[in-house]
């Protein structure tokens, strides 16, 4: 029988969602350079996307890689469709950023030069600047289609230009010559400051100042036209999944090298640039034309969380301030809280601190006799690497599981790995065929005739990394409930290559995690055939499997009240018939949504859980992830508020709809008063104070 439901595609939602963001930039009530800030976001999004979904895409298309999911012809489809949408966000990301951004700026006394043509009183100074500070590190690279070409680096901006020979005609042999040339960020920044004016800062970008001196680099010639271009390659390494661990390790050491020149994925250019120019760069550098994107005249836009803010009077970007439990300052033990009450932190508006508070305990609890933790991005120079270090060196015994086959971290896990070694922490390295992306930790305690005592688990949708949890949106649950941790115990014995583990309460993907998803669904399902109210929520970053997004089909057609709280890409149409019950909210503000939180009604009686997956066929078939239901009532609760807020937020949420459109709730949302984020955060602020 034919599948009688439909779905989005997973690339081109994850497009609808990276659009959001960038429609934060347009917001005038946000501080300025938070607005600046969102189109930088946008843009290293973008590159990402490029990087590896993209280049997963035309490995296909070229026959170099094979897909389950997806043909040869499907796939140039699919990138087609990919760039005719990107193509459109460029007009829409040029209109803001033009249109809104920069005549804010100037509105801020700030100019913002976006060409060479600068006022008469700045000539002297960026004729001046160039010589001085950037001419010394240029290096102009001829190119030609008959000569061996030079390697254009991966993300790095040069400017191509062409050139004739002064006094011989345009058109005689060897007259127009082109050259490339990349910029010197690492020597000179992107973004130039020049003297103020009156009441007036100005900006200039440092490719715009050598546009205004090319004639100092190329003297004997007259500039025809310049342009920047750029290269996007394949970033994503292709680790064996079915190799051992010491040939994960060899893997992971030489084929990261390797990310910078992967195959060419993407070629940007100006727009602006004249078709001959382009067909030229074209042939010389052998790109495909299937990869070339245009864009605008400056490219490389991340770069903007770097633009200088020279007026004093522009208020920074303030954000709310990681608050301290009174309950958990320094002088009190988290272990005796715990003892009594599961607790629930939720980062960034609760201060990582206690966390790290957590494995300070342990290191100095003698009482404490192993700590057991999964490493899956951790920060540099990381406060939790180095607890864990100082507990293996006060005689503990520390395991950490680190997964080297988290995409962009796999040097630095690596280099953490060793050095945890090295310390005397026991270390398991990635499982074959599987990723793990729990983020959990265990401390076990045993008096000294080895009688065990209360121990400590920690369960969370977050890493264990203090950088991001002052920018992403987690939760995580300490609890001493002995059924939990005495499962979280098992999956640690498992991911050390112990044989059939059970879980009783802890729900972990690839064991017991889909059957008591099916469970729960179903009984939402038959609530709402005997008239009773079924409700699910669903809080997650992306929405993908289509098995489940069937369950959840098949729930909305039995009556079940369906709200999904998806950051990124969800894959699930809503406004069908069969999915008339289900509504996509999506959140997009100063901290990255990155919770899964889901919440059963079970008859009035609701069941809470929360964890480390999506519902994507990775998470839940490929990996293994871990999900705690939430057992005290009064937490319960708090994710209850969380969830109810989040819902009600006509601020920074919109309706995802089925034509893929970020709908917003509200016909004025900057007039609104619910803003989740901040509300949440004042919830919780309130509770402490009371």
């Amino acid at each position: 029988m034919e599948n009688q439901y439909q779905y989005f595609k997973r690339d081109i939602s994850w497009l609808s969602f990276n659009y959001r963001v960038l429609l934060e930039a347009e917001d005038d009530s946000l501080p300025l350079y938070e607005r600046i800030n969102f189109i930088s976001i946008y843009s290293s999004n973008l590159e990402e996307f490029y990087k590896i979904r993209v280049a997963d895409h035309k490995a296909i298309a070229t026959g170099a890689a094979q897909s389950d999911e997806e043909t040869v012809q499907s796939t140039i489809e699919l990138v087609d469709a990919i760039n005719l949408e990107v193509n459109r966000q460029l007009e829409e990301r040029i209109r803001i950023y033009e249109q809104k951004i920069l005549p804010a700026l100037k509105k801020n006394h700030i100019i913002f030069y976006q060409s060479r043509n600068v006022e008469p009183f700045h000539r002297d100074f960026v004729r001046r600047f160039f010589r001085e500070e950037i001419f010394p590190y240029l290096q102009p690279v001829p190119v030609s289609k008959d000569k061996v070409i030079s390697f254009l680096r991966d993300n790095r901006l040069y400017l191509a230009v062409r050139l004739h020979l002064k006094g011989i005609p345009a058109d005689a042999p060897g007259a127009t010559q082109y050259f490339v040339m990349k910029q010197p960020y690492s020597k000179v920044p992107r973004f130039i400051g020049l003297p103020k004016v009156g009441n007036n800062y100005y900006l200039m970008f440092i490719e715009d100042i050598i546009k205004a001196n090319l004639d100092v680099i190329f003297p004997g010639y007259e500039v025809d036209s310049s342009y920047c271009i750029k290269i996007s390659r394949d970033a994503d390494i292709l680790i064996d999944d079915a190799a051992n661990t010491s040939e994960i390790i060899e893997q992971v050491k030489t084929k990261v090298k390797k990310r910078k020149i992967g195959d060419v994925c993407r070629f940007v250019y100006d727009r602006a640039m004249p078709q001959d120019f382009l067909d030229f760069l074209v042939d010389a550098f052998h790109i495909d034309r299937r990869e070339l994107v245009p864009g605008d005249k400056h490219l490389n836009l991340e770069d903007l969380r770097h633009l200088p803010n020279p007026n004093p009077n522009i208020p920074p970007i303030r954000k709310p301030q990681p608050m301290k439990l009174t309950c958990l300052n320094e002088r009190e033990s988290i272990f005796q809280y715990v003892e009594k009450k599961d607790l629930l932190l939720h980062y960034p508006y609760h201060s990582f601190e206690h966390f790290i508070h957590f494995l300070y305990e342990a290191v100095h609890e003698p009482t404490v006799r192993e700590i057991m933790v999964t490493q899956y991005r951790v920060a540099e120079n990381s406060a939790v690497i180095n607890t864990l270090i100082a507990a293996a060196q006060n005689g503990k015994k520390v395991t950490v599981f680190v997964e080297l086959k988290a995409r962009f971290d796999e040097e630095n896990n690596l280099a953490t790995a060793e050095m945890m070694k090295a310390a005397g922490i026991n270390i398991i390295y990635s499982i074959p065929k599987l990723k793990v992306h729990a983020k959990v930790a265990l401390v076990l305690r045993r008096d000294q005739q080895g009688k065990k005592l209360t121990s400590y688990a920690y369960i969370s949708t977050g890493n264990f990394n203090e950088k991001t949890a002052t920018l992403y949106a987690d939760s995580g649950l300490f609890t001493c409930n002995r059924i939990l941790v005495n499962d979280l115990h098992n999956l640690f014995r498992t991911l050390q290559g112990k044989e059939n583990p059970e879980f009783h309460r802890l729900l972990v993907a690839r064991f017991n995690l889909i059957p008591e998803l099916n469970r729960l669904i179903d009984h939402e399902m038959e609530l709402a055939r005997k008239g009773k109210p079924g409700r699910i929520i669903l809080k997650m970053n992306a929405l993908q499997d289509p098995t489940m997004i069937n369950r959840l089909y098949e729930a909305s057609q039995a009556g079940v009240e369906i709200d999904l709280i998806v950051r990124g890409i969800c894959c699930l149409i809503p406004g069908q018939s069969y999915s008339r019950n289900i509504r996509v909210t999506r959140i997009v503000d100063t901290f990255l949504e990155h919770a899964r939180i889901w919440y059963f009604g079970n008859g009035g009686n609701p069941k809470l859980f929360l964890g480390s997956p999506d519902w994507m066929r990775r998470n839940l078939y490929r990996r293994i992830e871990a999900i705690t239901p939430i057992l005290d009532p009064d937490l319960r609760q708090e994710l209850i508020d969380m969830l109810s807020i989040q819902l009600t937020d006509k601020r920074k949420a919109c309706f995802v709809d089925e034509n893929l459109r970020n709908c917003w709730k509200s016909a004025h949302p900057q007039k609104e008063k619910i803003r989740s984020q901040y509300t949440f955060y004042e919830l919780l602020k309130l509770k402490i104070e009371n």
